[in-house]
């Protein structure tokens, strides 16, 4: 799908050093991310560094990918506590919901997507660790959202697209 920005919205589509998440048509972002054989502490410091970039950008939610790092981990917030994920696999999904998206790399433009309700998701925490996340509602659609984003798909893939629109960002957005 060919993303034409209306001018009003123009100027939330740069990619700088203040505003490093990259945008749609970057080809980063249909790239498949590869996955990390071991955990450094240099993951440790992307991490952080995720955390700060999808905080200053209002998102609750952010890949690698959309930094332009080609590595499986991703960054979620549903809530107050940042989560960050390496290698996530979803291993398990129940039910379906429609739920309005928008990501940090279309800003300003939304979009209703079916996901599914509940998930399991499989991973590495930031020290490396082996976890298991059981996670519903928004926590589950924010973790399928960025988990697509390592595959190199975009909610608009998935979204109705008699439902996509555009809209100055407000508030927190998935990443």
């Amino acid at each position: 799908m060919e993303i034409v920005v209306p001018p009003d919205y123009r100027h939330l589509w740069v990619t700088d050093s203040r505003h490093p998440v990259l945008k749609v048509p970057d080809p980063a972002l249909r790239e498949v991310a590869k996955t990390v054989r071991k955990v450094t502490p240099r993951h440790r410091v992307l991490v952080e560094n995720m955390v700060k970039v999808m905080r200053q950008a209002d998102g609750i939610g952010l890949a690698a990918t959309q930094l332009g790092i080609m590595e499986r981990i991703i960054v979620v917030c549903p809530d107050t506590k940042p989560l960050a994920l390496i290698n996530p696999v979803i291993t398990s999904q129940e039910g379906e919901e429609d739920g309005e998206e928008g990501c940090l790399s279309l800003p300003a433009l939304y979009g209703t997507v079916t996901r599914a309700q509940k998930i399991t998701v499989n991973g590495l925490d930031r020290k490396g660790a082996a976890v298991c996340i059981e996670a519903e509602g928004t926590a589950a659609r924010v973790l399928q959202h960025e988990i697509d984003h390592l595959d190199g798909i975009l909610f608009i893939d998935k979204a109705d697209p008699a439902t996509l629109y555009w809209s100055e960002p407000s508030g927190k957005d998935s990443g």
